[in-house]
């Protein structure tokens, strides 16, 4: 529902900034217009990934289709990357060749989108931290919040000194502060799409984890990956000499491997014979 409410609030004041941009003859509410129609067109890859990774799996996608929430957050990381790109040539290109501005009306229209998005990005505020897909859509809403602030104070400076160069001067400040805040989600949602352990979980740690259990002689094959944005999941075979320790174990580590990780998808091979050589066992083999 955020999602929706997030695309119809944000499309209906593109439009209206577009306009009022063109009828102030400023390149901070047209470059703040183009910005909120990126993160509409992003929100909406956004929301179609939180569908599809919700469908259940197949004989084919066993695992379901939770990596496009994963594939959404590299596309939205990179498209905004892109449109601030061009956001940035069209500020440069405005810095040399100043042209008078509307200032009541560029500070007006932007502290308008200013409260829309923010109001959006408190939609997905509470999700960010576990869901890297949410966590895209809310740097999209809070960087527009922080461009359209921008404008505003372009506005009021423009009032107050007459300088026309300020209008793209801090569009240019802005956007580097957005390059800066997307680049960790770009390197992160990457990561992710390569099988890479998830920040915030050490694979050493997990290691002696297991290396600690009682009649954990060995382990070998441990990998950790992400299933999607907010799911984690892990595989590992333990040499147990003794025997394999019963169903209770597996649980048990199941939910300690949760609690302790956020590990909620675990997949654990026991192995009980010494002289039997996992074909997997080495650390250089996948």
């Amino acid at each position: 529902m955020r999602f929706v409410i997030g695309i119809a609030l944000n499309l209906i004041f593109v439009v209206i900034e577009a306009v009022y941009g063109i009828i102030a003859n400023s390149v901070s509410l047209i470059a703040d217009a183009g910005h909120n129609l990126s993160d509409v067109l992003g929100l909406g890859v956004a929301f179609a990934a939180t569908v599809a990774s919700g469908r259940a799996p197949t004989p084919r996608f066993t695992y379901g289709f939770r990596a496009t929430s994963i594939m959404a957050a590299a596309f939205n990381a990179a498209f905004l990357l892109v449109v601030t790109g061009s956001l940035c040539y069209a500020a440069i290109e405005r810095l040399f060749r100043p042209e008078p501005v509307a200032a009541n009306t560029m500070m007006a229209v932007a502290a308008a989108g200013m409260v829309i998005n923010a109001i959006t990005a408190a939609l997905f505020a509470s999700g960010r931290r576990s869901d890297l897909n949410i966590r895209g859509a809310f740097l999209h809403m809070a960087s527009d919040a922080a461009i359209s602030g921008g404008v505003v104070l372009a506005g009021l400076a423009i009032s107050l000194t007459g300088a026309q160069w300020i209008d793209p001067a801090l569009s240019l400040v802005i956007n580097a502060i957005i390059i800066a805040g997307t680049w960790g989600l770009m390197r992160e949602s990457l990561a992710m799409s390569m099988a890479g352990v998830p920040a915030g979980i050490s694979s050493a740690d997990v290691r002696q984890y297991f290396a600690a259990m009682p009649g954990v002689s060995d382990l070998h094959d441990l990998h950790i990956w992400s299933m999607s944005t907010s799911e984690i999941a892990l595989t590992v075979h333990l040499v147990m000499p003794d025997g394999h320790p019963g169903d209770a174990f597996l649980m048990r580590t199941a939910t300690e491997l949760r609690e302790r990780y956020g590990i909620g998808h675990a997949t654990v091979q026991v192995e009980t014979e010494l002289e039997t050589i996992c074909a997997l066992a080495p650390d250089e083999v996948v």
